[in-house]
């Protein structure tokens, strides 16, 4: 399929997205968009560029589709919100081939119909560079922000921290994805956990919910309430082998790699301790890494560290 106007292209968004197309009512092709929803929704968008977030030199047109959907998901799952629907916005250089398209929208309406998310509208533009910017909402259950953290509170961690910056750094360097292939999953097709985040939601115990998308050293702060610290306990046996065995390879310690580590997608949450059992009912994987302490600072295993995890800004 050439895809030499814009009309070529609405036209294949609407072969792998044939709910609320162009025509139907409420459908895309209008103005504006008109959105159902209740009282109040959670809205958030997220840039995925090329040579920032993301390299056609390891991810697949159908991963590159699954992952831009992805982080966006992740953020409404943070708020322990059910994701709705999405729009869509395209950078479209012209050197990219017209094949890269329908697998592009492939990984995306996969992902899409496995949350039942409908893609509502959007826009496209010829551009220098590669890109996609999603902008994505869904109804809150029980509104769980960052930032409430107490002191006393226990922080836990649903995910593997460490686990796609592994992968990163093996497809980066070219090494032979075959051996890490859990790491390079992590970083291609984060795991997601909307539902865990849901029922972690209507639990009262739970003070605070975010995404791990900087690493355990940037996100961990932002968890906390002001004027609050954390102390966390990671030891190698908490860690995914290959979280271990990628360290070992860089020559760096493993809990840094977790520590410092960015693009998780992990869920992490702070809870009353006197719900520690009610959250291994709700969510058996999570997994216990400090508590929350009286006066600001981090420390890692006894010893304090500064705040320096993964920043695009940056670029590590």
């Amino acid at each position: 399929m050439r895809l030499d106007s814009e009309e070529a292209f609405l036209e294949l968004v609407d072969r792998y997205f044939p709910r609320m197309r162009r025509g139907d009512a409420g459908g895309r092709g209008d103005d504006c968009a008109v959105i159902p929803c209740r009282e109040r929704l959670c809205i958030s968008s997220d840039l995925f560029l090329e040579g920032v977030h993301f390299s056609r030199a390891y991810f697949s047109p159908r991963d590159v589709g699954y992952k831009s959907l992805a982080v966006n998901i992740s953020d409404i799952a943070a708020m322990a919100a059910e994701p709705e629907g999405f729009l869509l916005n395209l950078l479209l250089p012209a050197e990219v081939p017209d094949g890269f398209w329908p697998e592009y929208f492939l990984g995306l309406a996969e992902l899409a119909e496995e949350y039942g998310l409908y893609l509502a509208g959007g826009d496209l533009s010829r551009s220098g560079q590669l890109g996609m910017g999603i902008t994505i909402w869904g109804s809150p259950n029980g509104f769980v922000p960052r930032g409430g953290g107490r002191t006393g509170d226990l922080l836990f961690l649903l995910g593997e921290p460490g686990l796609s910056a592994a992968g990163l750094d093996v497809l980066g360097r070219g090494r032979d994805p075959s051996e890490f292939p859990e790491a390079v999953k992590a970083h291609l097709r984060p795991s997601l956990y909307v539902r865990q985040a849901r029922q972690l939601g209507a639990c009262p115990g739970i003070t605070a919910l975010m995404d791990v998308s900087d690493g355990l050293a940037m996100d961990v702060p932002r968890i906390l309430a002001p004027g609050t610290g954390a102390e966390l306990r990671l030891g190698r046996e908490d860690l995914h082998p290959e979280v271990v065995a990628c360290a070992r390879l860089q020559g760096i310690s493993a809990v840094e790699l977790a520590f410092r580590g960015g693009e998780e997608y992990a869920l992490l949450g702070a809870i009353d301790p006197s719900f520690r059992g009610r959250l291994h009912d709700l969510a058996p994987e999570a997994q216990i890494v400090g508590e929350i302490v009286q006066g600001e600072g981090l420390s890692l295993n006894g010893a304090q560290v500064q705040i320096q995890g993964f920043d695009h800004m940056r670029g590590g």
